[in-house]
């Protein structure tokens, strides 16, 4: 069996960083990671981009030596992706933090409105239901970080957080000020309006988790096998019958009966805003589908059905 001498190369500089000898031909980028960081222990492997071309895209971990386009004197280059952080901490710290300021204001806690309405409660019953609502989105969330969701990448970068944080937190601060403030007005149409937002809103919620559950169950524990996903029995996952992304439909959704419900300008303008993140996400995971499996179903939209 002959074995292959490896060489990384700093991407930028084209210095050698390290050299290998006599590595297995099965070996994987994710084994030569490994490798790679017993000699430069700073560099441990999430925080390592390793290409066959000092522009190209990274290599996964799961590629095979022997499989690559590369002789058996193997030149990589290597790319440092900086400090790391688990996506699970990433996404715990995102949502915690809406959940507890905009608790913050529905509590009236000191030093938010005048001093005379600290710990006092909103008389409008709208204002309590969207505390409920908006606190069961994000235990939701958190719960399915914990126990539902199953990551392609353990980590993403630090410096991600922080802009993470500032639109979730901001935002959440911005909408809460305004929904629990003493001066805070109810949707003109009253309770017509706030139910059929309500349900709008629980719709698109189940939806949600449905759709979270469904991806769950195409990747098995540990795996990063990708499949084309499909409607199962439930039928909140009968949507994947026209959309590629449907938990950010669902999303969507919930944003949009949150807007109605509390008929606050915040609430739109952070519904607007996701709506053109979520679509920027879905595009790309829809041409991601259309590139990687060549049956997926024609019909599919991104978003939203037949139009975006």
């Amino acid at each position: 069996m002959k074995h292959y001498e490896v060489e990384i190369l700093d991407a930028k500089t084209k210095d050698k960083l390290c050299f290998l000898d006599k590595v297995e031909p099965n070996a994987t980028i994710g084994e030569i990671k490994s490798m790679f960081h017993k000699s430069h222990p700073q560099w441990y492997p999430a925080r390592q981009s390793i290409r066959l071309d000092p522009k190209g895209k990274s290599l996964k971990d799961e590629d095979v030596l022997q499989h690559l386009p590369v002789g058996t004197t193997a030149t990589f280059y290597f790319r440092d992706l900086g400090a790391q952080i688990s996506w699970v901490t990433v996404f715990l710290t995102e949502y915690t933090g809406p959940l507890v300021i905009y608790l913050m204001f529905y509590f009236r806690v000191p030093f938010i409105y005048a001093p005379k309405y600290d710990f006092t409660t909103s008389k409008h019953w709208v204002v309590h239901l969207a505390c409920m609502c908006h606190s069961f989105h994000y235990m939701k969330r958190l719960l399915e970080t914990l126990f539902v969701h199953r990551f392609s990448h353990g980590t993403m970068p630090l410096r991600n957080i922080f802009k993470n944080c500032t639109y979730y937190w901001g935002f959440a601060a911005w909408m809460a000020y305004y929904i629990n403030h003493p001066l805070y007005t109810p949707p003109i149409y009253g309770e017509q309006q706030i139910r059929l937002a309500l349900i709008i809103f629980l719709f698109c919620q189940i939806g949600n988790f449905s759709i979270h559950i469904a991806l769950r169950n195409l990747r098995p524990p540990g795996s990063k096998t990708r499949k084309i996903p499909y409607p199962t029995k439930n039928p909140f996952t009968w949507i994947f019958l026209l959309v590629s992304c449907p938990n950010y439909t669902y999303e969507l959704g919930s944003w949009l009966g949150f807007t109605v419900m509390t008929q606050c300008l915040p609430v739109a303008f952070f519904t607007m805003v996701g709506f053109i993140q979520m679509t920027v996400w879905a595009k790309g995971k829809h041409r991601s589908y259309l590139k990687e499996f060549r049956d997926y179903p024609p019909l599919r939209s991104p978003i939203l059905p037949f139009v975006l």
